[in-house]
Parts: structure tokens; C-alpha cells; sequence
């Protein structure tokens, strides 16, 4: 298999990853903000700081309101993380694939690309955004299930894993990063009162609601969510599984020598993080150190696999 042609599929993963997170992100924010009273210190500004994109925004945008940050998020060509120019990257990184995935695979990317081109004014509306968010949502899972059932699970399957597990995870640590301000000490008693209702749409967030009220079988605490989303083995979108997910892939892989060691060190980081004996400051600097050690990894993955003919 050509290094370019692994590139791009795992490159295919990341971004339509990215996009399913988007859309993820800002329905559930949307619907947080119903459930809470006006004046609890909840607005739209946390979801550039998830992305760290508060600059850019503000290089185009004097107030952070719902609309402006809706717009930056979804439809912003100029904006290389919003969903607009993910989706469009993905269909440009499976268009130069197709001959690797099945046909039904570059259809649906397809039409998610056409329909989020011919509504992009769509999602000043509130209404209307709800319906874009929920039709990308269905798309999303539709392409992940149609990889699943009709692709054989070999080399170029397990390139789109390791591309969507390494997003995955990088996702889910940013969303639990601003999360853990909840824990501040500072916060005011009207956050602590509403705290549950944030905790539950973090875990709406990440899709992990039912799960976590299978499994903890007690009311949604804040400590108990962080550390459910880290440390949890069989849930998809937790940190742990996400690397579980990223070591199987990358025992199967060709020329593996120098990652195991890097995963097991990144498995020992992340199994060795304790929420109930952190401060809130600490743990904000332990979610930072994950963000950079996956940033690590992926830089690593990209060395071993995409840059091979470059230097032949």
C-alpha cells in the first residue's frame, strides 16, 4: 500500500471525525443553554476555547455571540476547523481514494458536501440549524457503519481506525479539559446548582450518557464523568478505548518498530491520571500534557508511514 494513498485515508478519518464533533458539540451546547436560567455564566465563547481558535475568530468577529460563532463553527470556509472546511477535506481525501472504499463510502461524503453547501445560510436560523446538525449527525454515522459492514477490516481499514481514534481522543480530552473548570473553586453558587445539568451534556457530548448511567448506576458527578471518559476500556469515545483502538491498529500495521514503546508510555500516562487527588489546576495541566502527547504520536505515525517515499 503507497504511503500517499495511507495518508490520505487516514487524513479521510481525522476530518470527518472532526466533523461529526462539530456538529456534536454545538447541537448539545445549544440545548445546555435551554436548560439553563439566563445569567449562569454558560455562553457560546466555550466552544472556540474547545478549539483553541479564539484568536482567528476574533480576527474576524467583534462579539462572540451566538451567530457569529455558530457561522465561524459550521460554514466558515477561511476557517480551516470548522465543519465546512473538514467535510470539504474529506471529500477531497476520499475522492483520491475511491479506489480503495467501497462506492456507497464516497456517496455519502458526497452528499453531506452538497447539502452543506446549499444550506450554509441556513444556520442563522435556530430551527433550521437543528435540522443541518441532525442530517451531518445521521451521515456521519451512516459513512462509519457503511466502512464497517462493506469494507474488508485490513491495511486500509486500519489506517481510517487510527486516523479517527487519534481525533477521537483529542476531542474528548479538549472537551473534558474546559469541562474541568466546572470544578473550580471560584465557580459562583449558581453554577454549583445547575452543576449535574453540565456534567449530563458533557456526557451528551461525547455520547456516553446511557452508558455512563448503566454502568456508574449512580446521579452524574463531575469526578465521576472525568474519570469515566479517561480511564473506561470498552466505551468508543473514551480517552483509554481511543488508544486501546490506536495499539490493535498499529500491532497490525507494517513497520511498527519505534510506536509500541511511544503507546505504552502514552497508556501509563493516561491510566496513572487520578481526578479525586488533582486540584482543578492540576488536572487542566495533565488534559494539556494528553493533548501534547497525542499531538506527539501523531507526528510520529506521520514520520513512520506518510513520509517513506519522500525520502526514498
Amino acid at each position: 500500500m503507497l504511503s500517499r494513498s495511507a495518508e490520505r485515508l487516514y487524513w479521510l478519518a481525522r476530518y470527518l471525525e472532526r466533523t461529526e464533533n462539530i456538529a456534536r458539540m454545538v447541537s448539545v451546547h445549544m440545548n445546555l443553554l435551554m436548560d439553563l436560567p439566563k445569567g449562569v455564566e454558560m455562553g457560546w465563547r466555550q466552544l472556540i476555547l474547545i478549539n483553541t481558535s479564539e484568536q482567528e475568530f476574533y480576527e474576524k468577529n467583534n462579539v462572540a455571540n451566538e451567530r457569529n460563532i455558530t457561522r465561524f463553527l459550521l460554514v466558515d470556509a477561511s476557517y480551516s476547523g470548522s465543519l465546512f472546511s473538514s467535510l470539504s477535506a474529506a471529500r477531497e481525501n476520499i475522492r483520491t481514494s475511491r479506489e480503495l472504499l467501497p462506492d456507497e463510502a464516497w456517496e455519502q461524503v458526497n452528499e453531506m458536501y452538497l447539502y452543506v453547501k446549499s444550506n450554509l445560510e441556513t444556520v442563522a436560523n435556530r430551527r433550521h440549524r437543528v435540522i443541518f446538525l441532525n442530517e451531518i449527525l445521521k451521515g456521519c454515522q451512516r459513512f462509519t457503519g457503511l466502512l464497517s459492514g462493506y469494507m474488508s477490516h485490513n491495511h486500509p481499514y486500519r489506517f481510517i481506525l487510527l486516523g479517527r481514534n487519534i481525533e477521537r481522543a483529542d476531542m474528548t480530552s479538549r472537551i473534558l479539559d474546559l469541562a474541568s473548570l466546572l470544578l473550580s473553586e471560584s465557580r459562583s453558587d449558581e453554577m454549583r446548582q445547575y452543576e449535574t445539568i453540565l456534567w449530563m451534556n458533557v456526557l451528551k457530548a461525547l455520547n456516553a450518557l446511557l452508558m455512563y448511567r448503566q454502568q456508574m448506576r449512580s446521579r452524574v458527578e463531575g469526578d465521576d464523568v472525568l474519570n469515566f471518559m479517561l480511564l473506561d476500556t470498552s466505551l468508543p469515545r473514551s480517552v483509554s478505548c481511543c488508544i486501546s483502538e490506536i495499539s490493535y491498529c498499529i500491532s497490525r500495521l507494517p513497520n511498527n518498530d519505534k510506536l509500541p514503546l511511544k503507546l505504552n508510555e502514552l497508556q501509563a500516562y493516561v491510566q496513572a491520571i487520578d481526578t479525586r487527588q488533582t486540584t482543578q489546576k492540576q488536572l487542566r495541566g495533565i488534559l494539556d500534557s494528553l493533548q501534547n502527547k497525542l499531538g506527539e504520536l501523531h507526528g510520529q505515525i506521520v514520520e513512520n508511514w506518510f513520509l517513506q517515499e519522500a525520502g526514498d
